[in-house]
């Protein structure tokens, strides 16, 4: 039985939903029982301007190796193809693929839906699709999927009027991997991290309820978190949007990377990360788990619960030094 029969059988035998539609209450997207937050969870940060060593340097502080032998989903940052930290660096891509490969994954695949503009624009105007080409990597544009290649999805005390639908491939992915930039977002998000990474994963036409929703939106961006559970997360803080965002906005250096397997951490350091460059009243004036994104998802068992449950490690004095400013700022809640 694969993933998605096991997802099927699940949900009809204990609700009998049609066919085709998660109640994710007790379950994740691939009909997995959903766990409570770890009590404990490592963020590996690395404090450099160089994508190449960093990015190596992160995901090997973290320890651990869930690629190898699997066929990985890659979801980049590609809303629009405004330059970074707008979008995912290309740079970023191609070393994220490279360290993927070395450490055994057994094929990869570029997963993505733009929004507003028709994700084929963005893939072309960012020259994904010959990147494709030339690593010998597998691309999915979601937006071209099928009407039966997404499935509907129903949080627990969901937010949403009627449930997401959301992409299959992401659904049957034996392995997901996600790579998200550091910025605010100035149209209800207040910050688009991993968390809110997610949302292209949705269906297009889930977007006007979610951009409208003008009082649930950032529980409703954790609640897509539901659908499915990262294997690694890696977060490209080079450059920062400090206000304003996702495709525009004053720019920090932050020259940080960081990689982790806990969406609410990574999400959370992050958050430490504008708050010591210094950031818009959104950021600044609310503490880091009292934020809405990072709460709702708290309540859904996403990941950790507080900022204890962060273990910032990193592989020098300049990390380590940092780490301590960002462990003072996230301590404050």
């Amino acid at each position: 039985m694969n993933r998605r029969q096991f997802m099927q059988s699940v949900v009809a035998g204990t609700v009998g939903l049609m066919s085709g539609e998660v109640l994710a209450g007790n379950t994740t997207g691939h009909g997995l029982p959903r766990a409570a937050g770890p009590t404990r969870t490592r963020v590996a940060l690395v404090r450099t301007d160089n994508r190449a060593t960093g990015i190596k340097r992160a995901i090997r502080l973290l320890g651990a190796n869930p690629v190898a032998g699997k066929r990985v989903l890659l979801k980049p940052n590609f809303n629009t193809a405004d330059l970074f930290p707008a979008s995912t660096h290309n740079d970023t891509l191609v070393q994220l693929i490279a360290e993927l490969r070395g450490m055994g994954a057994k094929a990869v695949t570029i997963g993505e839906r733009s929004g507003p503009p028709d994700t084929a624009d963005v893939l072309r105007d960012k020259g994904i699709i010959e990147l494709c080409k030339r690593l010998d990597v597998g691309l999915i544009n979601f937006e071209e999927l099928t009407p039966e290649s997404w499935t509907k999805v129903i949080p627990p005390a969901s937010h949403w009027n009627d449930g997401f639908l959301m992409a299959r491939p992401v659904l049957d992915a034996e392995c997901v991997v996600v790579t998200c930039c550091l910025k605010t977002h100035g149209y209800g998000g207040v910050f688009t991290m991993s968390l809110k990474n997610s949302i292209g994963f949705v269906h297009k036409k889930n977007m006007r309820e979610l951009h409208t929703s003008f009082l649930s939106q950032r529980k409703m961006i954790a609640e897509v978190n539901v659908s499915y559970r990262p294997a690694l997360i890696l977060l490209d803080g080079i450059e920062a949007f400090v206000d304003k965002g996702p495709m525009e906005g004053p720019k920090k250096r932050a020259d940080v990377i960081l990689a982790g397997t806990d969406r609410i951490a990574i999400d959370a350091v992050g958050l430490a990360v504008l708050k010591e460059l210094g950031s818009n009243r959104a950021i600044m004036d609310t503490t880091i788990f009292a934020q809405e994104q990072i709460a709702r998802a708290v309540e859904l068992g996403l990941g950790v619960k507080g900022p204890g449950a962060i273990e910032i490690v990193s592989d020098d004095e300049a990390g380590r030094s940092y780490s301590e400013k960002l462990r003072q700022i996230l301590a404050k809640g």
